[in-house]
């Protein structure tokens, strides 16, 4: 078990439910976020559980406080156990609706700030001779929805750098999973750019209808690296549209027409 873990995008949601789970377990953890305040209550709720836990703000788009907070990181712990690529934002709406603006600032921090922390903490994954890397992407990204062109695409690349790190990191002893979680309730919200207003409001309900929890999708991924399994999926239903399109591609494609009408509909 992975004894002392970084998470970024930590102070909410599901990054504090990820490190929560991990101190629940006996490990030693920094949180990464933007927002201090809640990191500072996430870290009473870590101190809480008897682990030590540090947070340190950072803002994954930004070299240099990824570079501050790898030194930080350092000072703490000769090597690291376990990297969380956690934090992320959300983003909806047509293409035509998408400005360039908008794709540019959710690639910039769903993909370029897990590439950012990856290339800044390889050497401490190293140091532990048999790291573990964990991405957390989306159910998006592998099975995509219309009106979602840039939030899909940037949870896409991020399984495809995850499978490439499991293949590129394995002579490391460096393992590697990826999460892809469906809507849980948590509050991914709050971050959704969205030029279309009503967008927001869908995410909104998708969220507060979901059946599963952060905690859940937490368990999901802890018992998933423990195993040492790549993909992992929290959800049933997602899992089973996964299965779908693999076997049956044509299939899925205009099964997914079908259910997603009314949200075409929303981007015209």
């Amino acid at each position: 078990m992975q004894k002392r873990v970084v998470v970024t995008g930590g102070a909410s949601g599901l990054g504090r439910a990820l490190a929560l789970r991990w101190a629940k377990a006996g490990a030693d953890v920094v949180i990464a976020d933007i927002h201090a305040e809640r990191g500072e209550q996430v870290l009473a709720e870590l101190k809480a559980l008897g682990v030590q836990a540090w947070y340190v703000h950072c803002d994954i788009r930004s070299d240099a406080e990824v570079k501050a907070l790898t030194e930080r990181v350092g000072e703490i712990w000769p090597s690291v156990d376990l990297l969380i690529n956690n934090a992320g934002v959300a983003t909806a709406g047509s293409l035509l609706e998408e400005d360039i603006e908008q794709w540019a600032w959710v690639l910039d921090i769903n993909v370029l700030g897990a590439v950012r922390m990856t290339r800044a903490m390889l050497p401490l994954l190293k140091a532990q001779d048999g790291g573990y890397l964990l991405n957390v992407a989306s159910q998006a990204g592998i099975t995509a929805a219309p009106v979602m062109a840039s939030y899909n695409a940037s949870k896409a690349a991020i399984v495809s750098f995850s499978e490439t790190m499991r293949l590129e990191l394995i002579d490391a002893r460096i393992g590697v999973s990826v999460l892809c979680p469906g809507f849980f309730k948590t509050n991914l919200d709050e971050s959704v750019r969205s030029a279309n207003p009503a967008m927001k409001g869908v995410v909104t309900r998708l969220l507060d209808k979901a059946q599963v929890n952060a905690d859940d999708v937490a368990n999901c991924a802890f018992d998933g690296v423990q195993a040492k399994r790549f993909m992992l999926l929290s959800h049933k239903e997602g899992a089973k549209a996964y299965r779908i399109k693999r076997w049956f591609p044509q299939y899925y494609l205009k099964m997914m027409a079908d259910h997603t009408k009314r949200l075409r509909k929303m981007g015209q």
